[in-house]
């Protein structure tokens, strides 16, 4: 660490607000809809609510509820338990009663922080605060208490987050003072933040991106603005609000920020720094936007940003074949290393797992020792026997630069008819169609032939892409067995409550019509035998003469099966690329007439000359 990276850490988040609340009383510190509040009202109102929770028990490393939607009396409460020493855990209104009830248990939660209305499911809670953005309401003093902040040391809680877990149960993340210090102060220095910036309030409060988007403006004077429920979901007002509030740097997941770089800005807007982060970015913004476009990646378990870089315009254009943008360099006091499965680095260029040390690793899961014990692993490549550093399970590869590129998920990559795949490949080369908005890739299991891949995309314009174009465009961009079997157009991507795509929510392919009005019969002799042979194939009854091969379940396996019954059956030499380029019967047909003729002529020419 730096000097300055020394001094910050035996300070807290907290103790900062309290300052600049000290220097700016007046100042606006959070602004929602219909109201504001200045620093010197968040810094009474946290402190008296801190002073009631010490009563209640709380101090450092105990956790409390905070149960708002996105507002003012959010950051109230955090910051109260935050001063008195404690640390908040964000849950989502929004969220499942059930689920959220199971969290607090897991916790060990005995105090909640909450408005009259969103914690319905909370009966079982020992002590519920109710708090709005003028204090909390069970007999606050008039007065504010005298007292300054607890002291809390680095290593102590400053907020826990629950993130879903692969066996379908939720679990906390524990980070500490130190990691969320080393966040806010590499945020200020790498963005040059000062009192002059507006900052937004955009994530659910449940997704630690909510972390980032306070406590680095708080601790330096900046006003923080929640955005309306309404522009949180829709780019053109989400665009329209930033202007409006003047807002100078923004966060915005990643799908609302792939549409946010497509529409028009004003030259004179006073935006200039958009930060994306939650998933993997497909896009390059467009020449000429008057804000820089910042690519952020972090697990929750690495508080909330390891790594970070700008992207620029260069190779973005629309159906071009250029990778997708990097997410940049590890952030300062942090570490990032691509190894293999015995945890040593591999050369640059070659896949690995990404593991991330220093300064940003959480604590680890709550409760789960087993399951921290095998994230969290001893780091190899610090001096420190005690330095741990966490296994991210991201497929990733350092590029000649320096900067990392995300390949996918290790355990999202799938074999499929012996290929291994990466469905966030297939994902980026969707996305790079003109007419295509939006889209992912993902493998499915839902069918009697095993995993499949499936792709689900959202038109950009009614002008939009036919399945053929989009199965041909792909063809130009990726490997034949990379293509998927099924194209599901959507109007909008199902998003979950933090902005990612909600993948257990995308709907099953309906299956191809092979009969009534989608039914076209064969009009040649050629074309009959073609579609009886192709029929059985793909276990159909029936195949019309213009259906996709593809688009019926059709795969390069099952398509070199059908090249060669239909050399057999009409005695020629018919590629498999016939099948890519043509992939009906009626085009098939159409080629084996042809290979059918050349051959009768190549006959025709052999008895001239023997006669």
């Amino acid at each position: 660490m730096t000097s300055s990276d020394n001094r910050s850490s035996l300070r807290s988040v907290h103790r900062l607000v309290h300052d600049h609340a000290g220097h700016r009383p007046n100042e606006v510190a959070l602004a929602e809809p219909g109201r504001t509040l200045t620093y010197r009202q968040l810094d009474d109102r946290s402190t008296s609510l801190a002073q009631h929770l010490r009563t209640l028990g709380v101090g450092p490393d105990v956790v409390v509820g905070l149960c708002f939607p996105g507002c003012a009396a959010m950051v109230v409460g955090a910051l109260g338990i935050l001063k008195a020493g404690g640390a908040y855990l964000p849950l989502d209104p929004g969220q499942p009663g059930d689920r959220l009830a199971a969290i607090v248990r897991d916790a060990g939660v005995s105090v909640l922080v909450t408005d009259d209305g969103s914690a319905e499911w909370a009966a079982g809670i020992e002590r519920v605060v109710s708090l709005d953005a003028n204090g909390w309401k069970d007999g606050a003093p008039a007065a504010v208490p005298a007292g300054t902040p607890v002291d809390v040391t680095p290593d102590h809680l400053a907020y826990v987050i629950y993130t879903s877990g692969s066996t379908g149960t939720p679990k906390g993340v524990e980070i500490t003072h130190r990691a969320l210090l080393n966040l806010v102060a590499w945020h200020q220095r790498a963005f040059e933040v000062t009192v002059a910036d507006r900052a937004s309030q955009v994530a659910g409060v449940g997704f630690d991106a909510a972390v980032w988007e306070i406590w680095p403006y708080l601790t330096a004077g900046v006003p923080v603005h929640f955005a309306p429920a309404a522009a949180r979901s829709d780019p053109v007002a989400m665009r329209d609000w930033l202007l409006d509030q003047k807002i100078t740097i923004t966060f915005a997941p990643t799908v609302m920020a792939e549409r946010l770089i497509e529409l028009a800005w004003p030259d004179d807007t006073a935006l200039r720094l958009m930060l994306t982060g939650g998933d993997a970015l497909h896009r390059y913004p467009r020449a000429g936007l008057p804000f820089e476009l910042i690519n952020n990646y972090g697990p929750t378990e690495c508080t909330v940003v390891a790594t970070s870089g700008a992207v620029n315009s260069e190779g973005g254009l629309a159906g071009s074949d250029a990778p997708p943008p990097s997410i940049g360099r590890a952030i300062t006091n942090v570490e990032v290393h691509v190894v293999d499965d015995d945890l040593s680095e591999v050369a640059d260029g070659t896949p690995g797992e990404l593991c991330i040390g220093g300064a940003s690793v959480a604590r680890g899961y709550r409760n789960q020792p087993e399951l921290t014990a095998e994230r969290f692993v001893r780091d190899p490549f610090s001096r420190d026997p005690a330095a741990r550093m966490y296994r991210t399970g991201d497929l990733v590869r350092r590029l000649p630069e320096g900067d990392i590129a995300f390949l996918g998920r290790l355990d999202d990559q799938v074999k499929i008819r012996g290929y291994r795949i990466e469905p966030g490949e297939v994902t980026h080369a969707l996305k790079r169609k003109c007419g295509v908005r939006d889209g992912v890739v993902v493998a499915r299991d839902d069918g009697a032939d095993g995993k499949r891949l499936v792709a689900y995309w959202v038109a950009a314009n009614e002008a939009a892409p036919s399945p053929e174009d989009l199965v041909q465009f792909l063809r130009s961009l990726v490997p034949d067995y990379m293509v998927p079997s099924a194209f599901v157009r959507l109007e909008q991507l199902p998003l979950t409550p933090n902005g990612k795509i909600d993948r257990g929510a995308l709907p099953a392919p309906e299956e191809p019509a092979t009969a009534s009005e989608a039914y076209v019969s064969p009009r040649t002799p050629v074309e009959r035998d073609v579609a009886d042979i192709l029929a059985p194939l793909l276990d159909l009854e029936r195949v019309s003469v213009d259906a996709n091969f593809f688009l019926l379940g059709g795969h390069s396996l099952l398509g070199t099966q059908l090249i060669a019954r239909l050399r057999d059956h009409f005695d020629i030499e018919l590629s498999l690329k016939a099948l890519f380029e043509a992939p009906t019967v009626a085009g098939l047909s159409a080629e084996v007439e042809r290979l059918i003729l050349e051959k009768l002529d190549a006959l025709d020419v052999a008895q001239e000359v023997v006669g």
